[in-house]
């Protein structure tokens, strides 16, 4: 099933559940290998077309993907609808470039080092054949230029390499072997050389055919050029980048500040949202993420720390401090505990391809926002809750500040994010569905699951039940005490238009499809 295709009849219930289906692997650990600090991936990013993947890691590399399925090798269109009735193409990307986005630094004002691990990836638009993307780590952002240049090369005259000679003087050479020179045919020339004097002296006749050295251009290179260098704007560590769907603005924000850009002007920036107190022991909450709406060019949202969403509209004023709409689940009576307010902060949100719903990450769930109806979440999806009793054990070892991504289909009838283990799980958010999925990155995605009862009709999760049943599935117990809190995934992204998701297990990016 392709996430773009047109639905031309309305469906009589919910869609299936998708079959999952590994689809390949980028830099795969051998059993027993060490995986180090700056392999490991920390930003992924489809581009609008689904035609090109961008990782970043921490060591400050950003490394790019293209798809190869869909170029057609010199066959026709018919043809390739033919066989595509035949075989069910899905996603197949392979290694296109990598460059050096971010080095580490040093602030002497602060004495604090800034290290070079790339923190957000977004794709721009793309010119003439040419592709752009923003890269951030904690304090500067880069806009790329990737661009395939060609190679000029000089070619060779059709005398002895070795008795090349320049601007009339002897470039004297080592490597000679034939004393004579020969022609393009093979044909050795008669004749004598005065390979002393300073004027190269041709045999009586001169030569039938000399070719003249030429500049050609036959191989590409991929070239990766930093058009732009947008620094010195945050105080604060950037979590959040986001272009704007004008194509000419895009958003950085960082703990208490969000800035405007635009593409062309590194050296100003419009500060919109800026929620720093007076004094800073006033400070309650921070913000954790942010992302311009794919359409509205003037609305963007951001969250907070505790678990609220700000919808602000940029034609209300300069500096957005009133947002137009707060999106925020009021508390449960009775069910505060110590860790109420760190396991309600958002680590993540994301616009549906419409813009009509946001969803949004916490430390324990999913939940879907419909930007109409700000009075609770549409949808609330439990991620791992087999946690809950462990969250003291979370916050010793601080796995309870761990930011997990979420992501959307392109049709948005599912959802997506990551848990500890290297597993991810994929919720159907269309009404009536009951659809959770829990996947493992490797090359055995479906290794632990278990066959379940069916979830409530309340999208609620039914991972409980997956792991509590845990007897029947190999390395994990009924307490669910394997679970491995430093194997966490928590960058994943999910292709534009077609069921498939690119998620990271440390070094090793996964690819999957349905």
């Amino acid at each position: 099933m392709h996430g773009g295709d047109e639905v031309v009849a309305a469906p009589a219930g919910p869609p299936q559940p998708l079959d999952w289906k590994f689809s390949q692997v980028f830099g795969e650990r051998t059993a027993g290998e060490e995986v180090q600090e700056v392999d490991i991936i920390s930003a992924i990013e489809f581009d609008k077309t689904g035609d090109h993947l961008a990782t970043g890691d921490r060591g400050g590399r950003v490394v790019l993907f293209e798809r190869t399925d869909t170029k057609d090798h010199g066959v026709s269109r018919r043809d390739l609808e033919r066989m595509d009735y035949l075989i069910s193409r899905h996603p197949e990307f392979r290694y296109k470039t990598e460059f050096q986005s971010h080095e580490p630094e040093f602030d002497y004002l602060k004495s604090l080092e800034i290290e070079e691990k790339i923190n957000k990836i977004r794709w721009c638009q793309t010119a003439n054949s040419a592709l752009f993307l923003l890269s951030t780590n904690d304090k500067t952002i880069k806009f790329w230029k990737v661009q395939e240049k060609k190679v000029k090369k000089i070619s060779d005259m059709n005398l002895d390499p070795s008795k090349a000679v320049g601007n009339g003087s002897i470039a004297s050479s080592s490597s000679s072997s034939s004393p004579k020179p020969c022609l393009a045919n093979g044909s050795s020339l008669g004749g004598s050389y005065n390979y002393l004097s300073h004027d190269f002296s041709f045999p009586p006749g001169g030569l039938p055919s000399l070719h003249l050295p030429v500049v050609t251009s036959q191989e590409t290179n991929l070239v990766a050029r930093c058009r732009r260098v947008y620094g010195h704007a945050h105080d604060y560590h950037i979590n959040s980048i986001s272009n704007n769907s004008d194509g000419e603005t895009f958003i950085s924000a960082d703990d208490l500040r969000i800035n405007l850009w635009n593409l062309e002007i590194s050296n100003q920036s419009f500060n919109i949202v800026d929620v720093k107190p007076a004094n800073m022991e006033d400070l309650t909450e921070v913000i954790t993420s942010a992302e311009f709406h794919p359409t509205h060019c003037n609305m963007l949202a951001y969250s907070s720390s505790k678990g609220s969403i700000r919808l602000i509209d940029l034609r209300q004023s300069a500096l957005c401090d009133s947002h137009a709409k707060l999106f925020e689940e009021p508390e449960a009576p009775g069910s505060r505990s110590f860790f109420t307010e760190i396991i309600a902060s958002i680590s993540d949100i994301k616009f549906a391809k419409d813009g009509r719903y946001i969803l949004s990450r916490d430390y324990m769930t999913l939940k879907l926002w419909d930007i109409n109806m700000d009075s609770g979440p549409v949808a609330t999806f439990q991620v791992h809750e087999y946690l809950r009793p462990k969250l003291c054990d979370l916050y010793e070892n601080d796995s309870i500040f761990d930011k997990f991504e979420c992501c959307l289909s392109g049709d948005g009838l599912r959802v997506a994010t990551g848990s500890y283990s290297n597993l991810f799980r994929v919720f159907g958010c269309a009404p009536g569905s009951t659809e959770a999925t829990t996947l493992e990155a490797s090359k055995n995605p479906m290794r632990r699951q278990v066959q379940t009862p069916s979830r409530p009709s309340r999208p609620l999760s039914s991972i409980t039940r997956v792991v509590r049943r845990g007897t029947e599935t190999p390395g994990v117990d009924a307490n669910g005490n394997s679970f491995d809190f430093t194997t966490k995934l928590l960058h994943l992204a999910w292709h534009p238009t077609e069921n498939s998701i690119a998620c990271a297990a440390a070094n090793s990016l996964y690819m999957y499809y349905a």
